[in-house]
């Protein structure tokens, strides 16, 4: 081929052909051929005679051409017939869709020449059909592929609604390796750990005293077993006895266990009711309830602590300290976390709450170390008590030295010990240091930081005061 587009033989003359040849040769080098006018009527027809094809298309000589393609194709074609008038050649393939009164219809990819000096034009066929059904095989196939994805997805959706409502424990185990492939929230609660955490994790370290191998063959054994179908275990994190109940399934070409997990306590159901309860008690309790680690930082809080913070969601207070809703700070959390870490609670601790936008309200707060589970946390028990501080002061309105005792009093960790003694007197100072050993349950530390002193500063005023023979005799 030339750069224009037209045939030349690369060396030596162009053979001539015989006209009882070049019939065979036209059908063995196309699908079907017609020779039309310069107006596009069709002169003959070329097929195979072997072939149903030529009855069929036999009726279409002396016809026009365009009688027999879709609406589509007949533009195509006669821009083809006269680009082929102009140029007498055209570079490209041209594909028409015949169509015969609409009993059927085939695509062809025609090329066309001008033959003869009458403008007559040579078209040479190759029938598309098994292309275009080949086509149309992808085309299903991407369909069903596409159906499929679908069905997987509903699927999937199902089993995960269904892991997340079902409050049984259920654990999916490969048979091979041992590990877990998946388990939903009931079982990760049993077993005391989260449930992204366990996924992946060998499932003979979440029972004590059990060796990964010898462990699996077993539950394998009690899944094929017609009496004993039942394997005691004690989980390693929660400590708690329970009953797994394997079966052995193959999915994908892959062995795995599902075990269904039982505790063995007698009361469980009274544990899930408790459960309930509390669940239910956290959330519509009048107190706030605040739950997080030993550093402070917010886990969980239930929606009275959402209105008295003025705040919208758990989301805006979750991972903060509790430091910042509290009026002195890191001052307020490290006596209480001390506290409650070191004798287990504290009864009672007053101080103040300071909301998003720097609104206080007089609090009480009660705190708990909750040290029985994996992960230690601390839970915060918040009383508005400004309610109960307004009736006091209407009480005690009459009482002068009463009245001034609460004031300073409140001055207390506001503002440094020299500016309140300043403008007291020796009792005054004796009622701070009183109060500041009392609020940090006699953490002498804890209570020099509250006032802004050293810790030796704070032993020579409790010599001063006679206050550190008698804390040394309690």
């Amino acid at each position: 081929m030339t750069a224009g587009g037209a045939a030349n033989w690369a060396k030596g003359p162009m053979p001539v052909i015989e006209p009882e040849y070049l019939t065979g040769i036209l059908a063995a080098a196309c699908d079907l051929a017609f020779v039309v006018s310069a107006d596009g009527i069709v002169r003959s027809i070329l097929i195979d005679s072997e072939t149903d094809e030529h009855a069929r298309l036999s009726h279409w000589a002396g016809k026009p051409m365009q009688d027999f393609l879709t609406s589509e194709s007949v533009r195509k074609f006669e821009a083809a017939l006269e680009a082929v008038n102009i140029s007498k050649q055209i570079t490209r393939p041209v594909e028409l869709n015949h169509s015969d009164k609409s009993e059927w219809q085939y695509p062809v990819r025609y090329s066309f020449h001008t033959v003869g000096p009458d403008a007559s034009v040579l078209m040479l066929g190759h029938d598309l059909r098994l292309v275009a059904e080949t086509q149309e095989q992808l085309v299903q196939a991407q369909f069903a592929l596409e159906r499929g994805y679908e069905e997987r997805r509903e699927h999937d959706a199902r089993y995960r609604m269904l892991m997340a409502s079902t409050g049984d424990a259920f654990i999916f185990a490969s048979a091979s390796d041992g590990r877990i492939r998946d388990l939903n929230a009931a079982a990760a609660r049993l077993l005391g750990g989260e449930r992204d955490e366990l996924i992946g994790a060998p499932l003979a370290q979440e029972f004590k005293h059990r060796r990964r191998g010898e462990f699996v063959d077993k539950l394998v054994s009690l899944a094929a077993s017609d009496f004993e179908n039942e394997l005691q275990a004690q989980t390693a994190r929660s400590r708690r006895e329970v009953l797994l109940t394997p079966t052995v399934f193959r999915a994908a070409g892959e062995r795995l266990i599902i075990c269904r997990l039982q505790s063995e306590r007698n009361d469980s159901k009274g544990d899930d009711h408790l459960r309930e309860n509390l669940a239910s008690l956290f959330q519509k309790s009048t107190d706030a309830i605040v739950l997080t680690d030993t550093r402070g930082i917010v886990q969980e809080v239930n929606e009275a602590f959402l209105e008295i913070a003025d705040v919208a969601s758990l989301s805006d207070v979750k991972t903060r300290s509790l430091s910042e809703f509290l009026q002195r700070g890191q001052i307020d959390l490290s006596v209480m976390l001390e506290n409650a870490i070191r004798s287990g609670h504290m009864r009672v601790y007053s101080t103040k709450l300071a909301n998003e936008f720097g609104a206080r309200a007089s609090v009480e707060i009660s705190v708990v170390y909750i040290n029985d589970q994996d992960r230690p946390a601390v839970g915060f028990i918040i009383r508005d008590a400004s309610r109960a501080e307004t009736i006091r002061n209407t009480a005690k309105g009459t009482a002068q030295p009463e009245s001034s005792s609460h004031n300073v009093v409140e001055l207390v960790g506001s503002a440094p010990l020299k500016e309140i003694v300043a403008e007291t007197n020796e009792v005054i100072e004796r009622m701070c240091i009183e109060t500041a050993v009392e609020l940090t349950r006699n953490n002498r530390a804890a209570a020099a930081e509250m006032l802004g002193l050293s810790r030796q500063s704070l032993y020579v005023k409790l010599r001063k005061y006679g206050l550190l023979k008698r804390e040394d005799q309690d």
